[in-house]
C-alpha cells in the first residue's frame, strides 16, 4: 500500500514524538552521561525544530500569523538561553499538536474510505446477447446491467426485470434492507443480499448519487463556521498582542527566562486544533449516519435554530395518495366500484389514477377492458364498460355531464373532501355508484418528530402547501402544526419564507429538494428530506438526508448544540488553563522549563473534550 504525503508526515510525527519523549526521559533520570544526555537534548531538539521554522516562514510569506510563528519566537530564544528540556518541550507540544490534526483529518477521512470499499471495480453487462464483464469507466447510459446475491450495484438505474432484498444502510444509514422489484431505482454501491435483478443504467460514474456523496463529504471541511472562523482571527489577534506584549515586559525586566517562560505558557495551539476537530467529528459522525452537513457553519446554525418551516407534500406526508375508504351508492358494492374504477385506471397516468389501480391490485379485482376510452385532463375519464357508459372523476365533472346525485349523496361527499380528503367519483349509465376517498398518508413517526422538535426548543413550526385549505388544515390539526399557509405557488413559498428570515435566530426549510429547491436555498438551513438521487436536494440544500425519515432533524439539532457546548467548553478551559499559568510564572513557581511542561500537559484537554464528538 502507497503511503499518501499525510500518512508520511504522520508516521514522521509519531516517530519525533517517541524521540522527543524519549530525549526528555533520559535527561531527566540521568541515564547517561552528562554530555550525551545534553547532546541527544540538543539533537532531537535541532531535528523537531526544522518543521516549525519551515511553517512558521509558510505563515510569514502568506502574510498570516500562526502558533509556529509563536513557538518559533519561544524557540530562538531558548536557543539563545541554552535552555535545552525548553525546546523539547516546545517541540513535543508543536508535534502532539500536528498528531492531533492529522487524526482529526484521518477520522474524516475514514468515514469517505468506507464509503470507497463500497465502490465495485467491474460489472457485468449484457452486450449482443451475452452476459460479459468489463471495468466499471466502459459501463454507458442505456447498458442492461445484471447484479447477483452479494454483489454491489455498479450504478443508478431502475430494475427492468428480476427482484432482490438490497442493502443501502451505506448511503441512507437505515439498517433494514429494502426490497426492490421492476421500475424500482437502485443506487450505486448498494448491495443485493438475496435475489437478482437486471438493471438499465442512467447515471454512471460522477453523476452517480454514491460519487456526489463522496464529494460533498470532502467538500465540507471548505466551510467554516463563524465561531471557527471567529476562532482563526483570535488567534492571530493573540498572536500578535502575545508577541508585543513580551517585547514590552522584556524592556521594563529585561528578564530573558521570565519571558520566555510567558511565551510558552501562551502557545495557544490547543484551542487552534481543538476547535476545527469539534467540527470535523460532527460533520464526520453525521455522515455515518446518512445525514450529508455542507459545513461547519451549519451546525453552529443548527445550535441557533429557532423556526423551522415544513412542505407539505412528500415531506410532512408520504406524497403518495392510498385510498382510505369507499362510498357506496344505489346499492352497489364495494368491489364493482372498484373494478369499473381499475377498468378506466388503467390507461391513465394520472397520480389518482395510480392510488386507485394500486388498490385494486391489492384486492385482486379483475376487470375487462373497456371500450372508447377518453381521458378529460383534470377532469376525469369516461368509456362504454359491460354495454353501459362508464365515468371516473371530480365532482365538478359529473356536475358537468349532468350525472344524478342526491342531497344525501352529495353531502357524504362533501363531507369527505371539507376533511381534506380526495374524493374521486364512479358512475354507471346516468347514476352514480359510489366514491372513492383518497387522502396522502403521513410519514411513519412524524407525529412523535414534531414533538421533539417543540420539545427540544423550537419556538415556531410552520407549514406551507399547495394543497387547498381543508386538507391542509387536515394535516396541520393532527400534527399539533399552530401556522399553515394553503394554496401556495412555489414563489409565494419563498415570500413566506423571506417574512421569518431574521438576523436575531436561525430558520430552516425541510423539503424534499425538488419542488422546494429555492426555499431550501433561501432558509438559513435548508434541509433535503430523501436527497438520495436526487440532484436538486444535494445541489440546493444545506443538509442532505438520505432517507425519508425526519426524525434525524431533531438529532442533527441535539448535535449542532452539543458541538457548541463543546467548542465554548474548551475555550473556557484554555483561557482557564492560561490563567493559571501566567499566574505561576508571574509567582515564580515556573521556569521556562516548567512552563514548557505545563503547556504541553495542558494542551491534551481541550483536544481531548472534542475528541469525544468523534464517539
Amino acid at each position: 500500500m502507497t503511503l499518501s504525503k499525510k500518512d508520511s508526515f504522520l508516521n514522521f510525527d509519531g516517530v519525533l514524538f517517541i524521540a522527543l519523549i524519549a530525549a526528555l526521559v533520559i535527561g531527566q533520570l540521568n541515564l547517561l552521561p552528562e554530555e550525551i544526555n545534553k547532546n541527544i537534548l540538543i539533537f532531537t531538539g535541532s531535528i523537531a525544530t526544522i518543521p516549525v521554522f519551515l511553517n512558521a516562514v509558510k505563515a510569514i510569506i502568506k502574510k498570516r500569523a500562526s502558533i509556529d510563528l509563536l513557538a518559533s519566537i519561544a524557540l530562538i530564544i531558548s536557543l539563545i538561553e541554552k535552555e535545552w528540556f525548553s525546546i523539547v518541550f516546545i517541540n513535543l507540544m508543536i508535534t502532539s499538536a500536528r498528531i492531533f490534526a492529522n487524526y482529526a483529518e484521518l477520522k474524516s477521512r475514514s468515514a469517505i474510505q468506507t464509503l470507497m470499499k463500497l465502490k465495485p471495480n467491474k460489472a457485468v453487462v449484457e452486450r449482443n446477447g451475452k452476459a460479459i464483464e468489463v471495468p466499471l469507466e466502459q459501463i454507458k447510459a442505456g447498458d442492461r446491467v445484471i447484479v447477483g446475491i452479494g454483489e454491489k450495484v455498479p450504478i443508478d438505474g431502475s430494475v427492468i426485470a428480476g427482484e432482490a432484498t438490497i442493502d443501502q444502510s451505506s448511503l441512507t444509514g437505515e439498517s433494514v434492507p429494502v426490497f426492490k422489484k421492476e421500475k424500482d431505482r437502485v443506487l450505486s454501491s448498494t448491495v443485493v443480499i438475496s435475489g437478482n435483478i437486471v438493471i438499465k443504467a442512467e447515471k454512471i460514474g460522477k453523476d452517480t448519487a454514491f460519487e456526489k456523496i463522496i464529494s460533498l463529504v470532502e467538500k465540507s471541511q471548505a466551510n467554516k463556521a463563524e465561531i471557527e472562523t471567529i476562532s482563526d482571527k483570535f488567534s492571530k489577534w493573540y498572536i500578535g498582542a502575545t508577541i508585543l506584549g513580551s517585547a514590552i515586559i522584556y524592556l521594563f525586566s529585561r528578564d530573558v527566562n521570565f519571558v520566555l517562560a510567558l511565551l510558552l505558557v501562551s502557545c495557544a495551539d490547543d484551542v487552534a486544533i481543538a476547535v476545527p476537530m469539534a467540527l470535523t467529528a460532527a460533520i464526520t459522525n453525521s455522515a455515518r449516519r446518512g445525514a450529508i452537513i455542507k459545513g461547519g457553519n451549519f451546525i453552529e446554525n443548527l445550535s441557533k435554530l429557532k423556526i423551522i418551516i415544513f412542505d407539505k407534500t412528500g415531506t410532512l406526508t408520504q406524497g403518495k395518495l392510498t385510498v382510505e375508504k369507499i362510498l357506496t351508492f344505489n346499492n352497489e358494492l364495494p368491489e364493482k366500484i372498484l373494478e369499473i374504477a381499475g377498468a378506466l385506471c388503467s390507461f391513465s397516468h394520472h397520480p389518482i389514477a395510480h392510488a386507485i389501480n394500486s388498490c385494486v391490485l391489492d384486492k385482486k379485482i379483475i376487470f375487462k377492458g373497456p371500450q372508447e376510452f377518453e381521458e378529460r385532463p383534470g377532469k376525469g375519464m369516461t368509456a362504454r364498460y359491460e354495454k353501459e357508459k362508464i365515468m371516473v372523476g371530480s365532482l365538478s365533472f359529473f356536475e358537468e355531464s349532468k350525472i344524478e346525485t342526491t342531497a344525501s349523496q352529495l353531502k357524504q361527499i362533501t363531507e369527505e373532501i371539507n376533511q381534506g380528503y380526495n374524493a374521486t367519483l364512479v358512475s354507471k349509465g346516468k347514476k352514480i355508484i359510489g366514491a372513492i376517498i383518497l387522502g396522502d398518508a403521513l410519514r411513519p413517526n412524524i407525529k412523535d418528530t414534531i414533538a421533539k422538535l417543540k420539545e427540544s426548543g423550537i419556538e415556531k413550526i410552520v407549514m406551507l402547501t399547495g394543497d387547498n385549505e381543508k386538507a391542509a388544515q387536515k394535516i396541520a390539526k393532527e400534527l399539533g402544526i399552530h401556522e399553515y399557509h394553503a394554496n401556495l405557488l412555489p414563489e409565494q413559498k419563498t415570500d413566506y419564507l423571506k417574512k421569518y428570515i431574521n438576523k436575531k435566530y436561525k430558520v430552516a426549510m425541510v423539503g424534499d429538494g425538488v419542488n422546494d429547491a429555492p426555499c431550501l436555498a433561501l432558509a438559513d438551513i435548508g434541509i433535503a428530506m430523501g436527497a438520495i438521487g436526487s440532484d436538486a436536494a444535494i445541489e440546493s440544500a444545506d443538509i442532505a438526508i438520505m432517507k425519508d425519515d425526519l426524525s434525524q432533524i431533531p438529532e442533527l439539532i441535539k448535535l449542532g448544540r452539543r458541538t457548541m457546548n463543546v467548542i465554548k467548553q474548551d475555550m473556557a478551559i484554555w483561557a482557564g488553563i492560561n490563567i493559571v499559568g501566567f499566574v505561576l510564572v508571574g509567582i515564580a513557581v515556573l521556569d521556562p522549563t516548567g512552563a514548557a511542561a505545563y503547556n504541553f500537559t495542558t494542551d491534551f484537554i481541550p483536544i481531548f473534550n472534542s475528541l469525544r464528538l468523534f464517539k
